[in-house]
């Protein structure tokens, strides 16, 4: 391995890569990776495949000495064709990872581009041998090579990119080929459902068919429409992979000085919000984020609500009626809402509404009882209970007693955990006989969820076309009246999105995306 510091950089060499990693230094050449080997390591034979040998690297083009050694102990492996990473021949160098070494090296690289009797400056605009990868270009090989199929080097980049526990679970799922062996055979039954209805465009007149058209017609239109169905979970799941991904917004509702700030102080562990007795503290919305329990978690403490006008001597003003406005949007926006209720004071109307209305959206509501340190009669904590679980329609598990001043957060941060565990959970058809499978479905992409949704309308729209909804499957009796050209081109164009997910659709398409995906990944990679 490359000791010390870790770097990243890259060359090309006559349409191949030469690289230095953030593992070993890599070069990824053909047939010229005995050129940078021998303008390296003069007069030491070329290592055996996929052994590792000990050399010298010296500078190019130079007899070797003290004055020219690069690197005195660089392990060199060669790795022929077909079976690497991108599936061209590698030559890898681990050099020690002093920043100088690294520089020597990546410096003499180029310089074995030029033949030894011609040590002159590069001119400009003359073409070179050796040049920097492209970001991606390592990926981009291995893809054009057959060695990773579009969904896993988009996995591999959010590998690379992941900060939590949750986000390294979530990225490694879809470094299988399993996603894009799941794309193409979905479409394969539309390459199949559109050949038998074009079949019967060209034949129906001049052959016989097993099948009445009605009945073959309405046989393509159930096979569409329980893909439809498992399209439609997969969209589900990429939704909720998503929050893995980007982070679960979770907002914090309450009365002024129910706690929020302080339950928020003891969720991050530091003062993230000012604390004090008088109302009206928090203004705008403290957004705070943080890995909790191996999730990346954003959370908002907000202004307490409280109805405009006189509260005590206090007065609520034209600001904090702005930020009990913002306080309600943000409770509204979010994945999950943390209603925090004092147990020595009286719900909120403001606050039971505003919870109430999320309930009704679908967001997971969770319920932090605190103070509960001040209650010396526990009857009265499971009537706070009871009364919660009336007023929000939420189960008891989702109902905690906390105190910020004891410290007695254990069981809320467990059941904080639970909730995200069950909002992340894949969705698994009932249809389906193996449930596992939709467990990588968390892992499709931004961009794969938004061509799903595009095929499934495209399947949406042959349905139409066969006038045949999906709870009356079969109920085509009158083939005539179908049009059968409308309804194969929809097919088509399904198939087709299915393809540019897993880059195998039209050139056009897979640069596109190509240039797209790659653009995000390090020089080289």
């Amino acid at each position: 391995m490359a000791h010390g510091t870790a770097y990243f950089c890259g060359f090309q060499l006559e349409g191949a890569e030469v690289s230095t990693d953030n593992r070993p230094d890599k070069v990824v050449a053909s047939h010229a990776c005995r050129q940078v080997y021998n303008g390296l390591c003069p007069s030491i034979s070329f290592p055996a495949p996929r052994t590792a040998a000990l050399r010298k690297l010296y500078a190019p083009h130079l007899p070797p000495s003290p004055t020219t050694l690069l690197d005195s102990g660089a392990l060199v492996l060669y790795f022929p064709a077909p079976h690497t990473a991108t599936g061209e021949d590698v030559l890898e160098l681990h050099v020690h990872g002093g920043p100088a070494i690294v520089r020597a090296v990546l410096a003499a690289i180029p310089q074995c581009d030029s033949p030894p009797d011609d040590m002159r400056p590069h001119t400009a605009g003359a073409p070179r041998r050796i040049r920097y990868a492209e970001p991606g270009e390592f990926t981009r090989r291995a893809f054009t090579n057959g060695r990773m199929d579009l969904p896993q080097i988009e996995s591999l980049g959010e590998t690379l990119a992941a900060t939590t526990e949750q986000q390294r679970k979530l990225s490694v799922r879809g470094t299988t080929s399993s996603l894009a062996m799941r794309y193409e055979n979905w479409r394969h039954i539309l390459l199949q459902a559109r050949g038998e209805l074009e079949a019967l465009i060209d034949f129906s007149e001049d052959q016989h068919f097993d099948e009445s058209p009605a009945v073959l017609c309405a046989s393509v239109a159930g096979q569409v429409a329980q893909l439809s169905a498992h399209i439609e979970a997969h969209i589900t799941n990429a939704v909720r992979g998503e929050l893995l991904r980007s982070g679960i917004s979770v907002a914090l509702l309450g009365a002024p000085n129910a706690g929020k700030s302080s339950l928020l102080n003891r969720v991050v562990g530091r003062d993230a919000a000012i604390v004090s007795q008088e109302a009206g503290t928090t203004r705008d919305v403290v957004e705070v984020g943080l890995d909790l329990g191996g999730w990346l978690v954003k959370i908002g403490d907000m202004a307490g609500l409280r109805k405009a006008g006189l509260v005590g001597a206090d007065i609520v003003g034209a600001v904090e009626q702005e930020g009990i406005k913002r306080a309600k949007q943000r409770a509204l926006e979010s994945d999950v809402l943390i209603v925090v209720q004092d147990a020595t004071a009286e719900m909120d109307p403001e606050v039971i509404e505003t919870a109430q209305q999320c309930v009704h959206l679908g967001i997971n509501v969770v319920v932090a009882i605190n103070k509960i340190d001040q209650v010396l009669n526990s009857s009265s904590l499971d009537r706070w209970k009871e009364k919660m679980q009336s007023v929000l329609s939420i189960p008891a598990e989702r109902i905690f007693f906390v105190s910020c001043k004891d410290g007695e957060m254990q069981a809320f941060l467990h059941g904080l955990l639970e909730a995200f565990k069950a909002m992340t959970a894949a969705l698994v058809p009932d249809s389906d006989p193996d449930p596992s499978i939709w467990q990588e479905s968390l892992g499709a992409t931004e961009r794969q969820r938004v061509l799903l949704s595009e095929c499934r309308s495209h399947l949406d729209a042959f349905l139409r076309a066969v006038q045949t909804p999906t709870h009356q499957l079969g109920a085509v009796d009158d083939v005539e009246e179908v049009d059968i050209v409308v309804a194969a081109e929809s097919l088509r164009l399904a198939a087709e999105t299915l393809a540019r997910i897993t880059g195998r659709g039209e050139s056009g398409d897979v640069e596109e995306v190509l240039g797209v995906v790659f653009e995000k990944f390090c020089v080289g990679k």
